[in-house]
């Protein structure tokens, strides 16, 4: 029983040999469980970077994934059954000759020979199969799509939105108006998020009408001295 599981290099040659419509033997190892010392061919090689077990192996009826740790390749001749064990398959009879014809009415008539059907022994394995182990029943699981994040951030007196999918950006981030960005946090319905949303809005309200007081004043001013300064002409 081979306990090394697959190397690189004879999962590359697996791939070459599934490539070419072959299906490499393998021998289950310690780490498969209960079905050590088995043996099955690999009929797929799934991606690795979804699933450590992406070796999918056929023993018996079943087809299941396993990583490469669980399976080691077959030594050969391993699965033959002996020489001794292996009953020849009887020759197929050749049709009698035609015989010439006869005017004798008495001849016995000899009636032609059976032709039985070889008998197929079945394997060991094939007779009584071992319970498959728990961790053998895992599916494949399809990939899913990649994450989706939408950030809605403030700093620096601006409100921005990016969009972001797995390592992908959608849409970096650009500037919104303050009402786009409080009917966003309202779709959410998360009171303290909306409470902060307003909190900071209402700051900024109250320091943009402190500088309108501001420039106003200073445009007051400005006018006054430009209106004295037309008296003077």
């Amino acid at each position: 029983m081979a306990g090394q599981g697959l190397s690189t290099d004879e999962v590359q040659q697996f791939r070459e040999a599934l490539a070419t419509g072959r299906k490499p033997r393998v021998v289950f190892t310690a780490a498969a469980g209960q079905v050590a010392g088995q043996l099955g061919q690999v009929v797929a090689l799934t991606d690795p970077a979804e699933s450590e077990e992406f070796v999918v192996v056929r023993f018996g009826r079943d087809e299941l994934p396993f990583s490469p740790a669980d399976v080691a390749v077959a030594p050969k001749g391993a699965g033959r059954r002996p020489a001794a064990e292996v009953k020849p398959e009887p020759e197929a009879p050749q049709p009698p000759a035609a015989p010439e014809p006869e005017f004798v009415l008495d001849t016995p008539r000899v009636p032609a020979p059976r032709r039985e059907e070889p008998k197929v022994e079945q394997q060991p394995q094939q007779q009584a199969e071992p319970k498959p182990a728990k961790r053998a029943t895992k599916a494949v699981k399809p990939k899913g799509p990649a994450w989706l994040t939408v950030t809605l951030a403030y700093a620096d007196g601006e409100w921005t939105v990016a969009a972001q999918q797995g390592a992908k950006a959608l849409a970096r981030p650009y500037v919104v108006k303050p009402a786009e960005a409080l009917r966003m946090v309202a779709l959410v319905d998360v009171p303290g998020v909306q409470e902060a949303v307003e909190q900071i809005l209402a700051a900024e309200r109250a320091e943009a009408e402190q500088q309108a007081e501001k420039l106003r004043a200073e445009l007051a001013e400005i006018e006054a001295r430009l209106a004295e300064l037309r008296e003077a002409r």
